[in-house]
């Protein structure tokens, strides 16, 4: 059998095997093609959420009441965190997500995995990816496809005004309160000792600048692991990272107890700013005040 038989093989057999699992999920919660039908006549009422910046803004657009479920970085505002959690956006199971019987599916970019996010599009339930892009005009669109998605078009379109308003008054304060710009570095994680920060084409590098900082990372892409070596060529002048606690939390101490930082402009001064990571990094409509709260962190108040 040559290597291009073998993969025909295998992609048909995993076509098989989600056709043989959408059926036995839709038999389990007793969905019928008519009942697929019907739903499909009338505006969504049972609407699932993927994405805590997706969620933020059905309930900014007055839509709350319509969502039956959420996914796990779904935390805002409080009261989504009564929903049911389906799990986390990029770890989905196509029975956890069907069994809450969504007449529309809300999701963000880079929800997965693949193939179960095949086998949930594959039971006709309207699946609408809502496209991630790391700045204010990314936030707005967010908005309109959500709104569109939701058919409330208008209520969108009042809710872009406010936000991209807001957003352009947090920027301009940015711009204002920048004098000498901070080198800023954000740490996704310390586990193991290894730091892993953000390079260029992050939120975290739009956020950085949007807020009037220079990303101390940006001669790399993406969140990657970093050496030594290159956290003392980095030389931030304050540490970024989102609110932790338990065990994904690091203290101050232990934090500036790490050789490479100790070495750098905001260990020897202890500067390390905290906000919430939601917050930071969904881009949605509360980027305005993830800018404000992080310009002010970086510069003071100011203007």
């Amino acid at each position: 059998m040559t290597f291009l038989s073998h993969r025909t093989h295998s992609a048909q057999g995993f076509k098989l095997f989600s056709v043989l699992l959408l059926a036995a999920i839709l038999a389990l919660f007793g969905w019928s093609v008519a009942d697929r039908q019907a739903r499909a006549a009338n505006p969504p009422a049972a609407v699932l959420s993927l994405g805590g910046a997706i969620t933020e803004i059905v309930y900014a657009l007055g839509q709350g009441d319509r969502l039956i479920a959420r996914d796990t970085t779904s935390t805002y505002p409080p009261e989504a965190e009564a929903l049911p959690d389906v799990g986390y956006v990029r770890a989905l199971s196509p029975e956890g997500v069907l069994s809450v019987g969504p007449d529309l599916i809300l999701s963000e970019e880079g929800a997965g995995p693949p193939e179960a996010v095949e086998v949930i599009r594959e039971a006709s339930v309207p699946f609408v990816t809502v496209p991630e892009r790391y700045s204010a005009e990314g936030v707005l669109k967010k908005i309109e496809v959500v709104g569109a998605a939701l058919e409330v078009p208008d209520r969108a379109a009042v809710l872009s005004e406010a936000v991209g308003d807001a957003l352009e008054g947090a920027m301009a304060r940015a711009e204002a309160r920048a004098g000498d710009r901070k080198r800023v570095l954000f740490i996704l994680s310390t586990q193991g000792g290894r730091i892993t920060a953000a390079g260029a084409g992050t939120g975290a590098d739009a956020l950085i600048s949007m807020a009037g900082g220079v990303n101390a990372l940006s001669d790399v892409e993406g969140y990657k692991p970093v050496s030594d070596e290159a956290l003392v060529r980095a030389a931030p002048d304050v540490i970024l990272m989102m609110d932790r606690g338990g065990d994904h939390g690091i203290t101050d101490d232990a934090l500036f107890s790490m050789p490479p930082l100790r070495l750098t402009p905001a260990g020897e001064s202890r500067s390390v700013v905290r906000m919430d990571g939601l917050l930071l990094l969904g881009f949605g409509p509360r980027t305005a005040e993830a800018v404000d709260g992080l310009s002010a962190a970086l510069y003071g108040e100011g203007s």
